[in-house]
């Protein structure tokens, strides 16, 4: 239990300590910003196929795998379509600190949730290395996503400390749903595969539909493939070195 809630804590609070900049800085470069993107969608891409997917079609089949991938991506599905995931450094909707806002704060802490469960249940696996290595991939993705909403936060008028408070609690809720996640598939041994392959679909969705179109919607196609390739290659070895 500690080491599921050390995990998730760092995992969740990685949007914090993205967001840090914030409080010296007004922008951020595209370019690095892509990069630090489509680093965190090499990471994630091999975190779900050469641990997720494998240790669910080990316990148990290509039935339960495609059932456990289809609710994930299913469940983000669902949330883009009613909880649209608004792109914060392209969108000029929104000009205000209103209601209309805070439902980009509240989209992005509901697109959150999934991601604290695929922490939670990766610590839930007999496999003690497969939860930190999922905790530190869903962290990297969550730093640039926190550094994003702080400066929208900023560029709204908001002040920088609340802006950096509020950007690290969008993050924060993962904490609950990792522990949820951790405890009913802990309890009910036979979900563990649902919830590896359910991570899985999840992670993958993000990394398809948010991860790589906005590592290059900035002109940076070719340093965000370099990265993507390379954040691939060092999850890889990270499996292979603790996996």
């Amino acid at each position: 239990m500690e080491s599921v809630l050390l995990g998730s804590v760092l995992s969740a609070l990685a949007t914090g300590f993205g967001a840090l900049p914030v409080l010296v800085m007004k922008n951020a470069t595209h370019k690095w910003r892509d990069i630090l993107l489509a680093f965190a969608a090499g990471i994630m891409v091999a975190a779900s196929t050469f641990s997720l997917i494998p240790q669910a079609l080990d316990m148990s089949g290509i039935g339960v795998l495609t059932a456990g991938i289809a609710l994930g991506t299913l469940t983000l599905l669902f949330l883009e379509r009613f909880v649209p995931h608004l792109d914060l450094d392209h969108s000029k909707t929104f000009q205000g600190i209103d209601a209309k806002a805070i439902l980009i704060i509240a989209a992005i802490t509901l697109h959150n949730l999934p991601e604290g469960l695929a922490v939670g249940v990766s610590y839930a696996t007999e496999d003690s290395s497969l939860g930190g290595l999922i905790a530190f991939s869903i962290g990297l993705q969550n730093a640039p996503e926190g550094l994003l909403v702080a400066l929208f936060l900023v560029n709204q008028k908001m002040n920088r400390m609340k802006a950096f408070f509020i950007a690290t609690m969008t993050g924060a809720v993962e904490i609950i749903t990792s522990l949820g996640g951790y405890m009913l598939t802990s309890y009910v041994k036979n979900l563990v595969p649902y919830g590896l392959s359910f991570a899985a679909g999840a992670m993958l969705f993000i990394v398809y539909k948010e991860l790589i179109p906005e590592s290059h919607g900035d002109g940076h196609a070719r340093s965000a493939t370099l990265s993507f390739i390379t954040g691939l290659l060092v999850m890889i070895y990270l499996i292979q070195i603790f996996g």
